[in-house]
């Protein structure tokens, strides 16, 4: 790495809050769980690709397929790529992607594989794959989802993969197995009627020496931690709440060690060592599925469902009720709020200082991170169904597109479209970045998008 590419890492990092799980974790290289270090989107401190034709092989350094059906992201540490899948038996399984409201789950229960791959991030060879678990799954998914939809994480020690009902898995770095939990039947689902299973998706984290894993189900939902070396379960928390579908994550500002979860009834704030419930914050609408991501000392929780479409930043510190009076939008504990504006899917990314969402249907918007000032909302092109969430490095925004196009965005006050990038597959999944390249994980491939020699950025760390 180059002097101005340590400069540039290192501005980041002072962006970024700190992070445990991540204490050896390179600015810029390593990626370690969904949407990267402390879910925050973004990997600075090299060049990164703006215009490419995976289509056509333009701009692909190389392409693997994955076999089987899954919609977890890929991660990064090292010269390693991790993905997990679960390869279904029936050659007809049907997968549904686009706008539309169906809650049916997939007719297919026949039997699978979950696996988890380990790839050379530089070539795309496969280096391990291991089969965590073979049987029929103990429920069933959404027709726009997986048996294999939660995001690994890695510590670069271990890699955990959480594939719900079929167990917690971790394994070393070189594929051997070191232990596996069962969390037992987790049906995640439509809350209204337990017969629509949609699965979960809720991804793994790891913090200090502990995985964390957010289990929010039809009865009995719960919040537990288990040892990062041997698995043995440290604490569990019962939590009232119907099926939700985000990633915790663990804030660390200004000394303050939160977990935050996101779900329907309340946003909770937890001590990550104990998990004692600090304080909760209403109201929120149904279906949640957004991570709680961390920037400027607050932590952003947004949803986009039905009734309200709250965006919140939150202050560390707070205890019990944290629920704004009727009438108010901030508080000792809430910086600034907003009753509409968030999306639905796609977890918001913050870079510089500007937070930006992506609604399902291709809706872009961005705000002053600090204040909730909405700069200026765009359509992106003729629209389009978004899940993925958007990520950012090098003064650009990452838009994954399900119909199989990643749309470049510039960062900053005013919107500019720098490309439209075709993959030629389905995209479900987040992005992971490392070292400049865009790493895309379709429905039957993982691409690496880039230049064969990544050069240093010219723009500072989240600064474009």
């Amino acid at each position: 790495m180059s002097l101005a590419s340590r400069s540039a890492a290192t501005a980041l990092a002072c962006l970024l809050p700190t992070l445990a799980t991540a204490e050896s974790a390179r600015p810029g290289v390593d990626w370690p769980s969904f949407r990267g270090p402390v879910a925050s989107g973004v990997s600075d401190g090299f060049a990164a690709p703006e215009k490419w034709d995976a289509a056509k092989g333009e701009g692909v350094l190389w392409k693997t397929a994955i076999p089987g059906l899954a919609v977890s992201s890929p991660i990064v540490w090292g010269d390693k790529l991790f993905v997990t899948t679960a390869v279904s038996s029936d050659p007809n399984a049907v997968f549904r992607h686009g706008l539309f409201g169906d809650v049916e789950p997939s007719k297919d229960v026949t039997s699978h594989s979950w696996r988890v791959l380990c790839l050379d991030k530089k070539t795309g060879k496969v280096l391990w794959e291991q089969v965590a678990h073979e049987g029929v799954p103990k429920t069933k998914r959404h027709p726009k989802s997986s048996q294999a939809s939660a995001t690994p994480a890695t510590d670069g020690k271990i890699v955990v993969a959480h594939f719900g009902s079929e167990g917690l898995y971790a394994y070393d770095l070189q594929g051997k197995l070191l232990w596996k939990r069962d969390l037992g039947v987790l049906n995640a689902g439509w809350f209204y009627d337990p017969d629509y299973e949609w699965g979960v998706a809720s991804s793994p984290i790891l913090w200090k020496d502990l995985v964390i894993v957010q289990c929010d189900i039809q009865k009995g939902s719960f919040i537990a931690a288990f040892r990062a070396k041997d698995g043995e379960p440290v604490w569990r928390t019962e939590r009232d709440e119907i099926p939700s579908w985000p990633t915790p994550t663990v804030a660390e500002i200004d000394g303050k060690a939160e977990l935050v979860t996101h779900a329907t009834k309340f946003i909770r704030g937890y001590d990550p060592k104990t998990g004692q419930e600090l304080w909760r914050l209403g109201p929120n609408s149904e279906v949640t599925t957004p991570t709680p991501i961390v920037a400027h000392g607050l932590v952003y929780v947004t949803n986009g469902y039905r009734g309200i479409q709250p965006i919140y930043a939150i202050r560390l510190g707070g205890k019990g009720d944290l629920t704004l009076p009727e009438g108010k939008d901030t508080s000792d504990f809430i910086a600034w709020s907003k009753k509409k504006g968030g999306p639905y899917t796609p977890t918001p990314v913050v870079y510089g200082d500007q937070l930006y969402a992506v609604s399902n249907n291709g809706v872009f918007t961005c705000w002053d991170a600090k204040t909730g000032a909405q700069v200026y909302q765009q359509r992106i092109g003729d629209g389009g169904a978004y899940s993925a969430s958007p990520v950012a490095a090098d003064g650009k925004i990452y838009l994954s597109m399900e119909d199989g196009e990643v749309n470049v965005v510039k960062a900053g006050k005013e919107f500019q479209l720098l490309s439209k990038n075709p993959i030629g597959e389905v995209l479900m999944a987040t992005p992971a970045l490392s070292e400049g390249v865009l790493y895309v994980r379709g429905m039957q491939s993982v691409f690496a998008i880039g230049k064969p020699t990544t050069a240093p950025a010219a723009t500072a760390a989240g600064k474009p």
